[in-house]
């Protein structure tokens, strides 16, 4: 079942089970998709869904920390409800070990020696960990590797 399908799917059950965050959430993944292959008139393949997928997960963890910081309680419990469902979508995120190694192994591969090679490293990990892995923790093990 294609993530489009599945997509469908899980609206479909949502509204039966009156599931009103998995139902807001589901329709806005659809109408981002759609919004995007009309403005670009392509058919979205699996790999960019995701990707929109990991944008919204992205905002949301964002807006997390906003709403953290402004001690706004009912808004926290509710984007954590949104990113919950958001990452049911999403392929199996990679441990902080695993994720680890990708980053030792690039750097290795880069041959980075500096905070300067920074950027290097971060355009070749990136397409590795692809929707499995957020851009933070990501650079903060590259810096925590190149010191």
């Amino acid at each position: 079942m294609s993530l489009k399908e599945r997509l469908q799917e899980d609206l479909k059950s949502s509204m039966k089970n009156k599931e009103t965050v998995k139902k807001s959430v589901i329709t806005l993944i659809r109408a981002s998709i759609k919004q995007y292959e009309v403005d670009n008139r392509v058919e979205l393949d699996e790999e960019g869904i995701i990707d929109l997928i990991s944008k919204q997960l992205k905002q949301r963890n964002d807006a997390l920390e906003e709403f953290k910081k402004a001690n706004r309680d009912d808004l926290v419990s509710e984007t954590e409800a949104e990113i919950k469902v958001l990452k049911e979508y999403l392929p199996q995120q990679l441990s902080e070990e695993e994720l680890n190694e990708i980053v030792k192994e690039t750097i290795s591969e880069v041959g980075a020696t500096s905070m300067k090679d920074m950027g290097k490293i971060m355009s070749a990990i990136m397409p590795k960990t692809k929707g499995r892995a957020d851009g933070k923790l990501i650079n903060k093990l590259v810096q925590a590797n190149l010191q």
